[in-house]
């Protein structure tokens, strides 16, 4: 009996002694995030089937175009706006009403909305423009994976498809459709007149940012290597707009995509949509890029490695015509990021501010 009550005082003191130490190590063992899950490869494999089918496809593309040159007419190339959401489309009405202002023959829509999220149709130009989506999370290569999945069904729906322009649930345009596309297009876009170096893609390329050395070991020392060394990795932004040549480099790609796809250890340094599209161009045709982005975002007041968020009380013409404001040869067309709420002021001066360029 006595013995039983030394072993229980024993392994009490036991617990109590090393719970100090437990407290003092544990965050040097425990990683403060759970480590990533892989991409499924049920998913792996049914995206590669439909980036294969759309690269294969543009061969014909290129057919169907050579013959409506040589036709009557010249086609009217498009811009697919990509739609990349896990929360209800707000700002719909507003986009409606962009593109609204124009006809169909410019223009088509997709959205990929995570199946988890429930997201509601909201109905209008928007009805009927949802693709088959999957699970998407912040952090991960998924985000890669559905805007490349929204590229490649936008290439297999219409070869008349041009630019893909990647866009949030929070963006807003800052300019008409006309003007957008004018912009994007320029002034001999119609057929095949336009001067093909002239149409770059709109995207953010940088290679001084100080997050780079942490964001190249988020998966681990050495293991981008040797596809990607650190000399050639980059940072932009999440959101931009990319001729047809480079959508389909991208659906094209597998060598890098091996390494983007692996999950991070360090989730707070792990943003994979901004590295995988900047590094990949840069790598592959610097020189058709602009290296800057057409979508106006607010660093200043980031929380938790998200933007400053626009709220009612921002929202005003001044706003709006300074979001439009660039350093760069183009306006900024877009912008990001707003609250729902914002809607209605947005919408009160859509006519007056927002489309009147």
């Amino acid at each position: 009996m006595i013995r039983m009550l030394q072993s229980h005082y024993i392994l009490i003191f036991s617990l109590l002694f090393s719970l100090p130490i437990i407290f003092f190590f544990a965050p040097h063992f425990i990683s403060p995030h759970p480590r990533q899950l892989p991409i499924p490869l049920p998913d792996e494999l049914d995206d590669l089937s439909l980036f294969n089918h759309a690269v294969s496809s543009s061969i014909s593309s290129k057919k169907a175009f050579t013959f409506a040159k040589l036709g009557s007419h010249n086609p009217t190339l498009k811009i697919a706006f990509l739609f990349l959401t896990n929360t209800d489309l707000f700002f719909a009405p507003l986009w409606d009403q962009f593109f609204n202002s124009t006809s169909s023959k410019f223009y088509n829509i997709y959205i990929h909305a995570d199946p988890d999220s429930h997201i509601k149709d909201p109905g209008g130009i928007f009805k009927g423009k949802f693709i088959p989506s999957k699970h998407t999370e912040r952090s991960s290569a998924t985000l890669i994976s559905a805007a490349k999945r929204l590229m490649a069904t936008a290439i297999l729906d219409d070869p008349l498809n041009f630019y893909f322009a990647l866009v949030s649930q929070s963006c807003i345009p800052l300019h008409s459709f006309d003007y957008v596309y004018k912009t994007l297009m320029g002034s001999s876009s119609n057929g095949f007149g336009f001067h093909r170096e002239r149409h770059k893609s709109f995207i953010e390329i940088l290679d001084h940012e100080s997050t780079l050395p942490s964001r190249y070991v988020a998966r681990g020392k050495n293991v981008m290597m040797p596809e990607v060394p650190f000399e050639e990795f980059r940072v932009g932004s999440q959101f931009f707009v990319l001729n047809k040549k480079h959508a389909l480099m991208v659906l094209k790609d597998r060598k890098l995509w091996r390494k983007f796809r692996l999950p991070c250890f360090k989730i707070e340094s792990c943003y994979p949509e901004e590295h995988y599209f900047p590094t990949l161009l840069s790598m592959q045709d610097l020189n058709g890029c602009t290296k800057y982005t057409v979508t106006r975002v607010n660093w200043t007041e980031s929380v938790n490695g998200h933007p400053h968020m626009y709220s009612p009380p921002d929202v005003f013409p001044e706003l709006i015509y300074t979001l439009r404001q660039s350093n760069y040869s183009h306006d900024y067309l877009f912008a990001r990021k707003f609250s729902p709420d914002s809607l209605k002021p947005l919408m009160d001066m859509a006519d007056s501010v927002i489309f009147n360029d």
